[in-house]
């Protein structure tokens, strides 16, 4: 497990408002996930860029319960990444902390679909 950082609850509880932490980790299992289906190159690329994705998002949306995509474009290769961060709730095991799920990259006309099809939840001012 490895420590990511913390998020501001108050920009995610447009997905719960019984969010009980702001602690971020990820596992080794759900990075190796990343690197199998995305490449260890994206990994590499983007891993470090993780805890600004999840402290200043571009857009939030709903994925699953209690469950946020998170979305921040890069200027480099305007390119999105998305986390897939799951929120630990009361109902939740104590011993939990938020997690990242996935990272996806999203080419600027892929996010840009995704803006026509989903209402985001949050949306940088």
């Amino acid at each position: 497990m490895h420590i990511v950082g913390k998020i501001n609850r108050e920009i995610y509880k447009c997905i719960t408002d019984d969010i009980v932490t702001d602690e971020v980790i990820i596992t080794d299992e759900r990075i190796q996930h990343i690197i199998d289906r995305r490449g260890k190159e994206f990994y590499e690329k983007y891993g470090d860029k993780f805890i600004s994705i999840l402290q200043e998002p571009d857009f939030i949306f709903k994925d699953k319960e209690n469950t946020a995509l998170v979305c921040k474009e890069f200027e480099i290769n305007n390119k999105y990444v998305n986390l897939v961060l799951r929120l630990v709730v009361s109902t939740d095991n104590p011993e939990y902390k938020n997690s990242i799920i996935t990272a996806v990259g999203e080419s600027m006309k892929r996010f840009e679909q995704r803006l026509r099809n989903n209402e985001p939840l949050y949306k940088k001012e």
